[in-house]
This record gives C-alpha cells, structure tokens and sequence, in this order.
C-alpha cells in the first residue's frame, strides 16, 4: 500500500504590517507567539520555506531569514532529510496558555528603582510650547540660515563626517573653541584638555555625582534647587546623602551648610543666576564656599545658568576662576543656541579627567561627532558673539512685556515678581495659602505652561511660587497668559 504523504498545516501567522518593514523580524516574532500560545508544539514539522513564503506572500529569501534566526534562538531545529521543525527541548513552552481578559492579566511589578524613576520623569515632564514654558527659543534669534549653511559645508566631507569612533572627550576644535569662549567671557581657567563634550548640562550633573562621591558621603545641594540634581540623587537611592542647605539674598548660606554638614564631599550650586529663585552668589559667598572647600578637601560642581542673559552691566564672572583646582565647570549651548541641539561641557581639574572620560565611556561612549564640528566652527567665525548679543537684545524685550503685564493685570496682594536681572525666567511668588501646584493645574488646562515651585524645596521649607518663562511667544501671547494666570490666582485665593 503506498504511504500517504503527511500534509504539513500552515501556522497561523496573523498579518504583517508590511509598511512597517523588517518583515522577517516580524515573521519571526510571529512563530515565536504560535509557540507560545501552544498552537506550534514541540516536534511540529514546519512548512517548506517556499510554500510559506507562497502562501504569506513573501520573498523566500524573508522566510529563510527568519527560520534561520529561530534556529540560532533554538525555537526551530533543522532535521537533515526531514525539513525544519519545532525543537523538542520547547516542550514545556508549547503547553497550550488558557486565554484571559486584559483585566486579569497582571504585569510585573514595578521595582522600586522604576517608581522613582517614573516620578522623577514627572517633576520635570516637558510642557507645551506656549507662555510661559522655558528655552522656547524666539524665532527671530534662531541662527538657522547660518547653521544650515555650516552644516551642509561641514557634513559633506573632512571629520564633519565621521565613520568611526571618537574619543570620549569630545571633538578638538570644539573642545579649543569652548576652552577660548569661557576664557574671555567667564573668566574661566583651563586648557582643551580638561573640557569635556556632555549632551547638556544634565549630564554634566549625572557624571559629577558619580565620579565624585563614594557611597555613603555627603553632598550639599541649594534648598530650592533644579529637580535634575536632586533627582540624581533620589532615583540612584542616595537620598539620605542630600544635605539641603538653605539660601538668603546672597545666595547659598554657606555658614548655614557648615552647620548642617562640614565634612561634605561636595557641593552643587547654581552661583551666577540661582535656579530657580535667580539671584547671583554674592562675593563674600563665594569666597566663604571657597575656603570651606579647600579646607574640607572637598569639590564644588558650578551650573553656570543662564549667565550669558544679563540684562543690566556683564556677567558675573564664574567661581571656577577663583579656584580651578577645587571647581568643575558646567556650561550648556542648548538655551542660547537651541534645546535639541543637546551639547554642553564640563571643565574639570587635571586630576579628574581620566576619571570623568572614564564615567562618559560607560554612559555612552562619546557625543555625536558631526554637530561638534559645526558648532566649533560656528564659534570659531564669530557667529556665537553675535547671536548672544542679538539673543539678549530680544529676551530683555520680552522681559519687560511680562514684568508691565503682571504689574497691570496681577494683583500685588496675591502675587509678586521676583527681583532679578538675567536669565530666561522670573519667578512669580504666590501670597500665603495660594497653592502653586493647585495654580499649576489650572493654569496647564487653560493652556498656560508654568512649573511651580513649592516641590522644588526640601520637605517643610516650601513657599508658593510659580516659573515664568521668557521664551519666544509674542506680546500678545504673554499678556493674554498672564491675564488668564491672574484670573486663575485670583480664583482660588482664599
């Protein structure tokens, strides 16, 4: 009696997305699922690759692909003489799973390291684009003609384009340029070699929290303070190691920090325009944080924000010049320049410098090379000067809009401005018993952008504020924000 030839079924694949392309990665997903699901079992023979490449509607060569990959993850084995089927050693995955509802699917549960994270993402979420939502750059400053025209000059050949790997510390005439720049206009001490290229200022923060403390020491942070650095520390489970140390009218109380914590390892300030209350480090702070860091064999981490907005005489003059051996310097070209370019630098000590190019090559190896070398050459033709001074003319305009708008439209007895001179925000301090996260809900639903400020404060110090940021929404835009703001303030004053 002849022996009948064994039909071999077609598994259910389901539809490819075929615009999505990668199909045979797609192919392969899907098998994998069959498997799963106990609709391909253990031992189950496979079609041919030409007939399931007929039948799906595919180049054989996408279906050998994908049967090639699931051999190599050991979910198909090849039997000589016998075609391809489903390995053997699957048999306890290819058990046919009982199909539930989505409600009664339960994921993994979140690690507490992901909740921290997730929170953290939270406080500094990014806004829309409308008033008063910071480092929305004003159109008529963006230097796009000219960063167009450098970069299709630079990317078309030379290092601009690059095909390997670069060093960690950044592209050389970026790191000459920058090393120039912060010489003549922050009086800043230090040679190529001791800049290192970041993808902003945040990063910036992220290597010097690691590269500087061990486990367990102590490090002093500005009570308020940016949600970046004290989230470093609440999301790596240093909490604990935080020492917020309180400010007045001359910034950082540097005798309040001593108090607090003398032997800290570190401090983290904000000293030429404090974030986010504003106000610059007085000199007789500096010189205190100087000798308080020298005596205690200890690091001071300088933000230099916002410092090239000055709008009334010239920017202070950075902490690092007063003491390169004992300050790392961080600077950052995405509010100036424009947020998504993501460069900035950190200047750091001769003794550091193998320990920060290190930390940068576990992070990510080192930044994109080809926007280096248009920015080197975008500072190096003068272009950067320019810009700066164009950019302060536009900004300081816009500061005086919102400073008449909350003067005509907010009521003094609810809400005030903070003094300041420099930046690209002002801070709106709300009376006692306005909530500025209540404010904020409010003002975000009537398309208002604002942080507040209370959750930037260590717990039981809070005051009600909110940021206003000076970014490049018209007059019209600002006025008619602060009204409905004023509206908002006003309803729900008590």
């Amino acid at each position: 009696m002849p022996r009948k030839a064994k039909t071999i079924d077609i598994p259910a694949i389901g539809e490819l997305n075929r615009q999505a392309g990668q199909l045979s990665l797609q192919l392969a997903r899907a098998l994998k699922k069959a498997i799963q699901r106990g609709e391909l079992k253990a031992g189950d023979p496979l079609p041919s690759t030409r007939t399931l490449a007929s039948s799906l509607r595919l180049a054989r060569g996408t279906v050998i692909e994908a049967f090639e990959q699931l051999i190599a993850e050991g979910f198909f084995e090849a039997v000589r003489g016998s075609g391809t089927r489903v390995a053997n050693e699957l048999s306890e995955l290819s058990s046919p799973v009982t199909p539930r509802g989505k409600d009664l699917e339960q994921p993994p549960a979140l690690s507490a390291q992901a909740e921290r994270y997730a929170l953290a993402g939270g406080k500094i979420k990014l806004l829309e684009p409308v008033p008063f939502a910071v480092s929305v750059p004003a159109g008529s400053t963006l230097p796009d003609d000219i960063w167009r025209r450098l970069g299709n000059r630079i990317r078309a050949k030379g290092p601009g384009a690059p095909s390997g790997y670069a060093s960690p510390a950044g592209a050389l005439p970026l790191r000459e340029a920058i090393a120039e720049y912060v010489r003549k206009s922050r009086s800043v001490h230090c040679t190529p070699e001791q800049v290192i290229i970041a993808a902003g200022t945040q990063q910036g923060l992220y290597l010097s929290s690691q590269v500087l403390l061990d486990a367990g020491e102590k490090v002093w942070v500005e009570d308020p303070a940016y949600h970046g650095i004290t989230s470093i520390f609440e999301t790596t489970g240093r909490q604990a190691q935080m020492i917020r140390v309180p400010l007045d009218v001359e910034g950082l109380n540097v005798t309040r920090g001593i108090e607090l914590c003398a032997d800290a390892k570190a401090a983290f300030v904000t000293p030429s325009h404090q974030y986010p209350v504003g106000m610059p480090m007085s000199m007789a702070r500096r010189l205190a944080l100087i000798d308080w860091a020298k005596a205690n064999r200890s690091w001071i981490v300088e933000d230099d924000y916002d410092t090239e907005l000055r709008y009334a005489g010239h920017p202070f003059p950075s902490l690092q010049g007063l003491s390169p051996e004992r300050v790392i310097y961080l600077g950052t070209f995405s509010k100036i320049l424009f947020p998504s370019l993501r460069l900035g630098y950190v200047v750091v000590p001769e003794p550091l410098v193998d320990a920060y190019l290190g930390a940068r090559m576990l992070i990510d190896r080192h930044p994109p090379s080809a926007d280096q070398y248009v920015l080197a050459s975008f500072m190096a033709e003068g272009h950067l000067d320019r810009h700066i001074r164009r950019m302060r003319g536009v900004y300081a305009e816009k500061r005086e809009v919102l400073i008449n708008a909350v003067i005509r439209h907010m009521a003094p007895e609810l809400a005030v401005l903070q003094p300041g001179d420099q930046g690209m925000h002002m801070v709106l301090w709300l009376h006692k018993g306005i909530r500025d996260v209540e404010v904020v809900q409010y003002a975000i639903a009537a398309g208002v952008s604002v942080r507040a400020v209370s959750p930037m404060y260590s717990a039981g110090n809070e005051r009600s504020g909110l940021i206003l940021g000076l970014g490049g929404f018209t007059d019209e835009a600002i006025i008619g924000a602060v009204k409905k703001l004023a509206a908002i303030i006003q309803r729900i004053a008590p």
